[in-house]
């Protein structure tokens, strides 16, 4: 498994907010672009894991652990779908960034990547999606909530029926929630 080839795939998902900040994509093509990712993320693991196809990039790019479960890149694409069709650009947008930027980030310091991650390397991942929320011109405290529900969901890998839910999916369905909530509560 090469980390490097793990992260520099996940940042590459950087390009589709970054294309709607652009204005190369508008909001409704980045629905449907990642809709469309989606459906054949979804395809794609569920052939790989019943028909086991030994593809380079799956042996390159997935950890051992994702062998027999559903991979992390089609957990990203599932829930940047999620985001994108729950919230609208200015909470969806940051909370696609704090997952293809700080979530690299937290990765890159974190010691074996799997384990409980360092205050420090926590900190660093909330700095990120304070930075990332704020150059977005995400109010403080809705900002602040976002880069800390980003930050739990980074470090705390919560079960659902004795599966853990990864922080891809976690990452943005978390922040934009709590930017949503927060963006509520400020007015």
């Amino acid at each position: 498994m090469s980390e490097l080839g793990r992260r520099a795939v996940h940042v590459s998902g950087t390009a589709v907010p970054v294309l709607y900040l652009l204005d190369v994509l508008s909001w409704p093509t980045v629905k449907y672009l990642l809709a469309a990712a989606s459906a054949v993320a979804v395809l794609l693991e569920a052939i790989r894991l019943t028909r086991g196809i030994d593809f380079w990039a799956y042996r390159r790019l997935t950890r051992e652990y994702e062998d027999e479960r559903v991979a992390g890149y089609a957990l990203a694409i599932i829930g940047a779908t999620v985001a994108v069709w729950l919230f609208d650009p200015f909470v969806a947008v940051p909370a696609l960034l704090m997952l293809t930027v700080a979530d690299p980030v937290s990765g890159v310091l974190s010691r074996d990547g799997l384990g409980v991650k360092q205050g420090f390397v926590l900190l660093a991942t909330f700095g990120v999606c304070l930075a990332i929320a704020s150059i977005l011109l995400v109010p403080f405290w809705p900002a602040v909530a976002g880069a800390g529900a980003a930050t739990a969901a980074d470090g705390m890998k919560p079960r659902l029926a004795g599966y853990v839910l990864d922080d891809n999916l976690t990452i943005p369905i978390a922040a934009g929630v709590a930017i949503h909530v927060g963006l509520l509560l400020v007015g």
